[in-house]
């Protein structure tokens, strides 16, 4: 038996037989996605290919998501065109409140073990958390998908990247991925697959994988994956898969490098402005003021997320001249926060909740900051003008870092207060 990564073993029981890296092939695709900010493009191209029906609207969702509410009449009208073309083809439609598509997805089982997924969303790469080869689009792939059922992709190689050691106090998912994106760059997995292995993987709750899996797009990879172990499972089973299978690294596998990070002496770390690769670690920051926090996004707006920023906020105020934004990923995520307490406890120390969704991260309407302000998030971009305002500067940490920092008024670290 030959020695095969993560990505061939998943392309091989979808072509049954042996895969070449590097060769082009046309497999069926297990789901796909849109999000408004693509899906209206999609469907246009859909009609413009002949589309008259979606061959599998079972494998078919698409999210309002990064408009939701609609912000204006343009959006709006964009949102009436997914709405409609959802009913009449008899698609899945999220509509607003549902949260974001990346959550929604695998929420919804819709993503699983030896899957191929994609989204017209870069971050689609986030469901190899559960053992999928998930990677982005872009809208007339997508109107494809929905015509055919089929996509062609060539085959990536795979990096392996082994996380080792234990997980200091005050580190999280998050810092662990920003470290990675400083030690491969944000073009140092271009086209290739990031499979990640290491004893670390074992103290990473599933909130944790999808982080690390949802940023594997930032340092250029066309996937992040995680082996299916018994946690992956049980988080399946509750999320409604139930044809569980073994998916484990080979360390014989043809890997095109290995990275090894040993994450026990890491501090939190921060993306400054105006790159993802642009880390540093909390100790070599030095007094950073900032105006805005926020805490959700694909990225780290879940429960996982919600719990660490309210064990640090609990029974205090927010800074005075600091404004904290916070948006669960998605409703169910908000409806357990509620029941939890998390919410109450987020308000009183003077956040404003908006809805699920993915919030100012995009910059289409919420939270959009002001000319040279601040700006604290646990998003996974901070290029010029990202949250709508190419004046301002934002710098990305884990959900941690940005409740100590909106305490404070600066950019603080979070183990002052743990």
């Amino acid at each position: 038996m030959s020695h095969k990564t993560l990505t061939e073993k998943i392309f091989e029981s979808h072509i049954n037989r042996e895969p070449r890296i590097g060769e082009v092939v046309v497999v069926d695709v297990d789901f796909a996605m849109g999000q408004d900010g693509t899906s209206p493009l999609a469907i246009q191209k859909f009609y413009d290919m002949g589309g008259k029906k979606v061959l599998r609207p079972d494998r078919i969702a698409l999210v309002i998501d990064h408009g939701a509410p609609s912000p204006t009449e343009g959006f709006a009208n964009l949102h009436k065109l997914m709405r409609d073309f959802s009913y009449e083809q008899g698609i899945r439609l999220f509509d607003i409140g549902s949260g974001v598509c990346h959550q929604l997805i695998p929420e919804s089982g819709f993503a699983g073990p030896y899957d191929i997924v994609v989204g017209a969303d870069s971050h689609t790469c986030t469901y190899g958390a559960v053992g999928a080869f998930s990677t982005g689009i872009g809208s007339s792939e997508l109107a494809a998908v929905m015509i055919s059922g089929k996509l062609w992709f060539k085959i990536p190689p795979a990096i392996r990247v082994i996380l080792s050691g234990k997980i200091p106090s005050g580190v999280y998912s998050k810092d662990i991925v920003l470290y990675l994106a400083k030690t491969l760059t944000a073009d140092g997995a271009t086209y290739k697959a990031l499979e990640f292995d290491g004893d670390v993987i074992n103290q990473l709750s599933m909130d944790a994988r999808f982080t690390v899996s949802n940023m594997a797009v930032e340092v250029g990879a066309k996937a992040g994956i995680f082996p299916v172990d018994e946690k992956t499972k049980v988080w399946l089973r509750e999320h409604g898969r139930d044809n569980m299978c073994d998916l484990s690294i080979d360390p014989l596998a043809n890997y095109e490098s290995t990275v090894e990070i040993d994450v026990s002496k890491l501090e939190p770390q921060i993306a400054l402005p105006h790159r993802v690769d642009n880390v540093m670690s909390i100790s070599e920051i030095g007094d950073i003021p900032i105006q805005e926090g926020y805490i959700g996004t694909c990225t780290n707006g879940r429960l996982e997320d919600m719990e660490i920023a309210t064990s640090i906020l609990d029974g205090k105020k927010i800074h005075p001249r600091v404004r904290l934004i916070v948006a669960c990923a998605s409703k169910s995520i908000y409806l357990e926060a509620m029941k939890k307490g998390l919410i109450e406890k987020l308000v009183e120390a003077g956040a404003t909740v908006i809805p699920p969704g993915c919030g100012p991260c995009v910059g289409t309407h919420a939270g959009v900051p002001s000319d040279g302000e601040n700006v604290i998030s646990t998003a996974n971009r901070n290029f010029k003008g990202r949250m709508g305002n190419n004046k301002a500067f934002i710098y990305l940490s884990s959900p941690a870092t940005v409740a100590a920092s909106c305490l404070t008024g600066k950019i603080t670290d979070p183990r002052r207060f743990l």
